[in-house]
């Protein structure tokens, strides 16, 4: 039988975790409203047309879904880390690394396989693409010889350059002339849209992973060991927890996830693969994880909010004369008001643990 007080305890968390969300936001587009107001835009109006334009209309909502698959995936790479206490900076470059083995299979094995094994293997190989690239920090932090922030931010760029060599080179179109970008992708190979909209496959799959998440971390016991492990590494290990085994098969995961995000961008939108096809989805989507404080459903909260903001650097160069990078204005302010909150919330516990101790 359920304990009232249990179901009583999760729902005032839940309640805290939306008011924490809401006063970030809040407090982030306050400080953007005041930049706004430098350089003498009116914020109110600035506000009204970027949701006017995003969630007012069937189009502008089917935009913001389109928006929110990568983000979606790209913050769940990093939530699922950062609950046995690892963080994966490194969502872009698996993102990358997901659509350049995806597009080689498209590419590769059109004349191979039969049309109905397609979209199941471009799944799979743009999971398993993202999942081995993340699977490199996971092995150096493992073994105890590099520390998986470091070396997954700087495999990012390693990623969008190793794209770039496969674009200009052996994946190259050779009918389109200077444009760097692969041959189109065989229908067999691209993820269906639904109706008549932009929003694709993609909506399945990041649907299906924040379920898969949600119950795995919540109602397994690889979930409990998860938060024992990142409560606790060394209490976890004398207990004999496998702790490498967990860094490296939740790594693959994760980069697996945001392969999926860059095998959809691909796979959908584009119908090539291109250089410089994501707009940072990977680092937004940390920042998105970090704002959700690593929660499933606060994931898909933030993924629709961010999606929103971003969408609106078209609406803020039309309305208000500003440039598309406003919004990463906007983003970088929320972004340092996340940072602040918990760094100075360390400070707080620290220095009330060491008044009570002294």
């Amino acid at each position: 039988m359920i304990n009232t007080a249990t179901l009583a305890q999760v729902s005032k968390q839940q309640m805290a975790a939306l008011l924490r969300f809401l006063a970030i936001l809040g407090l982030a587009l306050l400080v953007f409203a005041i930049v706004l107001l430098v350089f003498g835009k009116n914020p109110i109006e600035a506000y009204i047309a970027i949701f006017a334009s995003t969630i007012g209309s069937s189009y502008g909502w089917s935009e913001v879904l389109v928006k929110v698959i990568p983000l979606v995936l790209c913050a769940t790479a990093v939530l699922l880390p950062a609950r046995i206490g690892l963080v994966n900076v490194g969502g872009e470059g698996q993102l990358y690394m997901g659509a350049l083995l995806a597009s080689w299979g498209a590419l590769a094995l059109s004349d191979v396989l039969p049309g109905f094994m397609g979209l199941p293997t471009i799944i799979i190989l743009g999971f398993v693409g993202g999942g081995l690239w993340a699977a490199i920090p996971a092995v150096l932090r493992a073994m105890g010889w590099l520390n998986e922030t470091i070396s997954t931010l700087l495999l990012n760029y390693v990623a969008i350059l190793w794209v770039d060599y496969f674009v200009f080179g052996p994946l190259r179109d050779p009918s389109s002339a200077n444009f760097p970008q692969s041959e189109p992708f065989p229908d067999a190979f691209r993820l269906p849209f639904l109706g008549s909209t932009r929003i694709h496959f993609g909506l399945i799959i990041a649907t299906v992973a924040v379920a898969a998440l949600y119950f795995v971390l919540n109602r397994t016991r690889w979930g409990y060991e998860m938060r024992a492990i990142g409560g606790n590494p060394n209490a976890s290990r004398r207990h004999g927890m496998p702790i490498s085994r967990y860094i490296i098969v939740t790594m693959f995961i994760a980069g697996g996830l945001a392969g999926l995000a860059g095998m959809g961008e691909t796979m959908a939108i584009q119908g090539r693969l291109r250089p410089g096809f994501s707009p940072d989805y990977g680092y937004i989507g940390f920042l998105i994880s970090w704002l959700a404080l690593h929660n499933p459903l606060g994931v898909v909260v933030m993924s629709f909010l961010l999606a929103i903001i971003a969408l609106g650097g078209d609406t803020l160069q039309i309305t208000q004369s500003m440039p598309f990078s406003s919004v990463n204005v906007l983003m970088s302010i929320i972004l340092f008001i996340v940072l602040a909150k918990f760094s100075f919330g360390d400070i707080f516990k620290r220095f009330t643990k060491k008044e009570a101790t002294s």
